[in-house]
């Protein structure tokens, strides 16, 4: 099914570019909220998965590839979505998870990390070798990070035809924006050089003809580079078209690619526009719809407070906070600051690595009792004006409930991104 992708490249080179909205996401109402977009809209729906999310180890959300699967799979069948619409992906799939450890054995882990990845038939694998593990320099070069790429792309490959599964299509690039954002205020973002694309390419064409994987190249269909598009904790910088035009002069040279755009949550929707006009066809979209679906939990808790006797506005914050103290992996190495900056970066920040914590006990136990609390009735206009005053109008024309709002929130992040499948790209 993959030659769905491939159409990307070639419509940007025809003058009609279209763009497909990867989303980022494990948790299970988001992704609903996706694949009941994407059936409302008639669109393809690209989910992906990320190498810390989901790996063979079961990652942050204790899911192994095929769970992940089984798991997108069920609810696209409960929304009624058909197959030839859903696309899985695999996202920054390298040694990441595993780079404290020195090099061979990360890789060995990354080797099994993209087995694991196309025997559950994940048709789009983005290969990021591009972190330095144990004992390597602090930046890698261009050749190391080719070299690795194409070894992994070499498993996946040697997967498909031992299995005979359908042989996915590839990105690669080296200048990968880190997941989940910037860890700083951001006061510039700088696009990547165009000569530093070119050799991307080459390098990487180079490194999978030695292994004798010129057929695995040409399903190369895009490049990850920095746009120039960033947020960090507590600021977004937003897309400038002007300064991207060299950049977006490589595609010229290279019929067959486009380019991937990371970390463009936060942007506007003509920002957004501007990049598939641009050739960034593929967008990728994480935190923002977490950020979305935290906001309206919160504002739905407050909500609760008012409208219930049994229950205490501010429990979900605080359940969520302690589950975050309790167990500050995810967030530790990122925020810093006095300890009331932390907490508010916990809870607000950009980066929203709260969304590692909605999988746990602690949180599914405190949405349960949210949800459970406001039920499916709907809620008060008047009140939904006060903490949610964006659904006002909606609450005076038809019943909304929490669940409603929930899905609104997720999907209002998904309508900014451009829409405009081709003909020929419909069930």
């Amino acid at each position: 099914m993959s030659h769905r992708l491939l159409s990307l490249a070639s419509a940007h080179h025809d003058g009609q570019p279209f763009c497909l909205t990867a989303i980022c996401s494990a948790q299970p109402m988001i992704l609903r909220a996706a694949l009941r977009f994407a059936k409302k809209h008639q669109q393809i729906c690209l989910i992906e998965a990320t190498c810390n999310q989901v790996n063979q180890e079961g990652g942050y959300t204790g899911m192994q590839p095929s769970d992940f699967v089984t798991l997108v799979r069920g609810i696209a069948a409960e929304e009624h979505l058909g197959q030839s619409r859903l696309i899985l992906g695999g996202d920054h799939l390298g040694p990441n998870p595993w780079r404290h450890l020195d090099s061979s054995v990360a890789m060995a882990n990354a080797e099994q990390l993209v087995r694991a990845y196309a025997l559950a038939g994940f048709e789009k694998i983005h290969l990021d070798t591009s972190m330095s593990c144990c004992g390597d320099p602090a930046r890698l070069d261009e050749g190391t990070i080719a070299k690795r790429a194409a070894r992994l792309a070499a498993v996946v490959e040697s997967v498909c035809v031992t299995h005979e599964l359908p042989p996915p299509v590839y990105v690669v690039g080296t200048e990968v924006p880190p997941p989940g954002g910037a860890a700083h205020v951001l006061n510039e973002v700088v696009p990547t050089r165009p000569e530093a694309a070119i050799e991307t390419i080459r390098m990487h064409r180079e490194q999978f003809e030695l292994l004798g994987l010129s057929g695995a190249f040409d399903r190369v269909i895009a490049l990850v580079v920095q746009p120039g598009v960033e947020f960090g904790d507590t600021n977004v910088y937003p897309y400038n078209s002007a300064k991207a035009q060299r950049l977006a002069m490589v595609l010229r040279q290279n019929a067959g690619i486009i380019f991937e755009a990371h970390s463009t949550d936060y942007q506007s929707a003509f920002a957004l526009k501007q990049l598939a006009i641009d050739g960034f066809n593929i967008q990728k979209v994480g935190p923002w719809l977490s950020y979305a679906y935290r906001e309206a939990l919160f504002a739905l808790d407050a909500i609760a407070g008012v409208l219930s006797d049994s229950y205490v506005a501010g429990t979900l914050p605080e359940a969520m906070e302690a589950a975050m103290v309790s167990n500050p992996e995810y967030w530790q190495d990122h925020y810093t600051g006095s300890m009331r900056s932390q907490k508010l970066m916990r809870q607000f920040s950009y980066s929203d690595r709260i969304r590692y914590y909605w999988s746990s006990d602690t949180a599914s136990r405190a949405v349960e009792r949210l949800l459970e609390t406001l039920g499916d009735e709907p809620l008060p206009e008047m009140v939904v004006s006060q903490f949610l005053p964006q659904y006002w109008r909606m609450a005076m024309t038809q019943p909304v409930s929490a669940k409603t709002i929930l899905f609104n929130a997720v999907e209002s992040v998904l309508a900014q991104y451009p829409m405009a499948p081709p003909e020929g790209y419909t069930e």
